[in-house]
């Protein structure tokens, strides 16, 4: 097993850990240290047994935010889930009828009548303001 030192609170501990888990500690050790130090900042020098208990505290706190957070989001995304799945699952909604109005033959023949008759009579005009 090897033998790790961490530094907590400016003092430093020997510690034990499986083999490969070196980084691991050190991590947690930071992590406990910077705890140890806001409250070395805080209130000065105090016994090793108070300023790792208090530092433990602090850390336990702010896991247990974090698990409450967890939960939260955990149940926001069941929800999701859930409404997701029924979303996949209903039905196809019946497709939209569009109805387009159909312009019998006449009266497109009537239309082309009274374009070209439009067209002579334009022609007629220019003709006369020509002159």
């Amino acid at each position: 097993m090897p033998e790790v030192t961490i530094q907590i609170g400016g003092r430093g501990f020997e510690v034990s850990c499986q083999e490969g888990e070196e980084a691991f500690l050190h991590s947690a050790a930071k992590m406990l240290d910077d705890e140890a130090q806001v409250l070395s900042d805080q209130i000065g020098r105090m016994p090793e047994s108070r300023m790792l208990l208090m530092a433990g505290l602090m850390l336990a706190d702010k896991a247990a935010g974090t698990d409450e957070k967890i939960n939260a989001l955990q149940a926001k995304l069941v929800a999701v889930e859930e409404e997701l799945f029924a979303l996949r699952n209903m039905p196809q909604p019946e497709p939209e009828r569009i109805e387009v109005a159909v312009v019998p033959p006449s009266v497109t023949d009537t239309l082309a009548e009274l374009a070209a008759r439009a067209e002579a009579l334009a022609s007629v005009i220019e003709e006369r303001s020509s002159e």
